[in-house]
């Protein structure tokens, strides 16, 4: 059967809307349906087909699944408003030492060596988190776009220097892939309208010596034209 619609999976924080805009106007005929998913369901979202594709942060099981990379975001520290930490712009992961830090069962950062002083209860998700975070039990350390997704007038958050990025990826099943799935993933790439993965890549870009090289042959063969005498024309 001919898939005539698409579904993309996205986690919490992701931001999917400036492709489903480009995917709406090259193909207004094949619908994009958006879908949240669990950041612990996403990937297990594509392994089953509940999603054709989806928008997950790493790391995650990865088994039977293509990774395109996507960006980086910033890992940021999320503490309340009159929060000391609050004085400066930017932090360090020193600044956290001896602070209490909530680590949620739906932690995304992937930090084994993550500052702070390890609190006795896990929250469930991030958002519950957030919640003791505004009641002072601790600081909680998160991608940049889920201190976002949460924002409270009693909370602020400020970036990590020294942290490691939190990569974001496309995630399709591993094998062939349907024509709309290959379609979403030239939008994703910036692959312009009406292009596609059979026509020819463009040429690699040439070294400086590639080029001396090809100027010289050019001048080689002027030079050689030259020195030819000139054919008679028949009488």
């Amino acid at each position: 059967m001919t898939q005539t619609s698409l579904t993309l999976g996205y986690v919490p924080g992701a931001t999917p809307a400036k492709w489903a805009r480009n995917w709406t106007q090259r193909h207004p005929d094949a619908p994009l349906n958006l879908r949240a998913v669990a950041a612990a369901a996403a990937a297990d979202a594509v392994r089953t087909g509940e999603v054709d594709v989806a928008v997950l942060r790493l790391p995650a099981d990865m088994s039977g699944l293509a990774v395109i990379p996507l960006y980086e975001e910033a890992t940021v520290a999320v503490v309340p408003t009159d929060h000391l930490l609050s004085a400066t712009d930017e932090i360090t992961a020193t600044d956290l030492d001896g602070e209490p830090v909530l680590v949620p069962l739906d932690d995304v950062v992937a930090w084994a060596a993550a500052p702070g002083a390890s609190v006795e209860y896990w929250p469930e998700t991030t958002e519950a988190a957030i919640e003791l975070v505004a009641a002072g039990m601790g600081a909680l350390i998160v991608p940049q776009s889920l201190a976002r997704l949460y924002h409270r007038k009693d909370l602020t958050y400020r970036p990590i220097a020294d942290a490691p990025p939190c990569p974001v990826v496309l995630t399709v099943p591993e094998g062939p892939q349907s024509p709309l799935v290959e379609e979403f993933v030239g939008v994703v790439r910036g692959r312009k309208p009406g292009s596609s993965r059979g026509q020819a890549e463009p040429a690699p870009k040439r070294t400086a010596r590639e080029k001396t090289l090809a100027k010289q042959a050019a001048r080689a063969a002027a030079g050689k034209v030259a020195r030819q005498p000139a054919k008679r024309g028949r009488r």
